[in-house]
């Protein structure tokens, strides 16, 4: 889904300490991980989390040191995951990066060692993500699920209806959120059903902003049957024709990712402690207003890419703090 840049080059086993793009390292054999690794993997997920997630990373500080570190653990394997499908060389099969993605699933969760991997996995994050998993004991199934998600783009382009999109949707975002519900902490399973939810709001943000991009790949991930029923071609798409319809397509799209934002602010209250509900509340407040730049760029996504000012998330943030918005 993500435009992934990369920035290969002589920095083999070392973090960068700043910058954008994607950088890979060399994984060494992992028998026995020690207290300086893992603490060297946290430094890495931080600069990866940093460099590719600055909403989130926002976010994130609202949270105590080791939830903080625990969450960008986990957001360093997404995205090493999403790297693994996006910028995998004509050389390397998918699908067999995604059965050794499944692997190492298995060793993280296990109680032996982890095995020797190459680019993008890094022996130091993964280091840290068993410290995440067995910490905060982040369950299992999720992280297979999310594999299944990233696989479905190899294989499937179209979605014909919104229940089959919704599906994607759950794999490749409302994971996440269980992923990261035991590192919060919460009260009830109502939370979960309302992480899942706030994934899929997310993930719709992402397919309403990223149409051009996913286009480039070629994907579409809007309904089939919605763009026959606004009138909206596929062609339209590839050429930026903006028209009564498309803007129609767009309106009903950001009203159902609206319904999505708001069934899962619904589980903030289940959540352990102030910071955790506040950092929720940050990335539903700081994600869902790219919709509103989108509204504001009378729904043409093509032009340019709708993003949130630093300025603008800045003072969201305060209206979260000073609010509880």
């Amino acid at each position: 889904m993500r435009a992934a840049l990369t920035m290969r080059g002589s920095q083999t086993g070392k973090a960068p300490d700043s910058g954008s793009g994607t950088w890979r390292f060399e994984s060494s054999p992992l028998s026995s991980p020690s207290a300086t690794l893992v603490r060297d993997g946290y430094r890495r997920a931080r600069a990866l989390t940093s460099a590719h997630a600055r909403s989130f990373s926002l976010a994130a500080w609202a949270l105590p040191p080791r939830q903080r570190d625990a969450a960008r653990a986990l957001y360093a394997f997404c995205r090493r995951l999403d790297d693994l499908v996006e910028e995998t060389t004509p050389s390397l099969d998918p699908a067999a990066r995604l059965t050794e993605a499944r692997a190492l699933v298995r060793a993280v969760h296990g109680t032996g060692t982890l095995p020797a991997v190459g680019a993008p996995w890094d022996a130091a994050e993964l280091a840290a993500l068993r410290d995440t998993v067995r910490r905060f004991d982040v369950p299992e199934a999720p992280f297979h699920d999310l594999i299944a998600g990233v696989e479905m783009d190899l294989e499937q382009q179209r979605y014909p209806t919104f229940s089959a999109l919704s599906g994607y949707c759950y794999r490749v975002a409302g994971t996440v959120g269980l992923m990261l519900a035991p590192v919060l902490g919460y009260t009830r399973p109502r939370a979960l059903h309302a992480a899942e939810d706030l994934g899929r709001a997310m993930q719709l943000t992402n397919i309403l902003r990223d149409v051009r991009e996913d286009l480039g790949r070629g994907r579409v991930y809007l309904p089939q049957d919605e763009l026959a029923t606004f009138g909206v071609t596929e062609d339209d798409l590839a050429r930026g024709r903006m028209s009564g319809g498309m803007r129609r397509l767009f309106a009903w799209q950001i009203a159902r990712a609206r319904r999505y934002y708001a069934a899962g602010r619904t589980g903030i209250r289940f959540l352990h402690g102030a910071r955790a509900r506040l950092t929720v509340r940050l990335m539903a407040t700081l994600y869902a207003d790219i919709l509103r730049t989108i509204e504001a760029h009378d729904y043409d996504v093509f032009r340019e890419r709708a993003v949130v000012s630093g300025r603008r998330k800045a003072a969201l943030a305060l209206r979260c703090l000073t609010r509880g918005i």
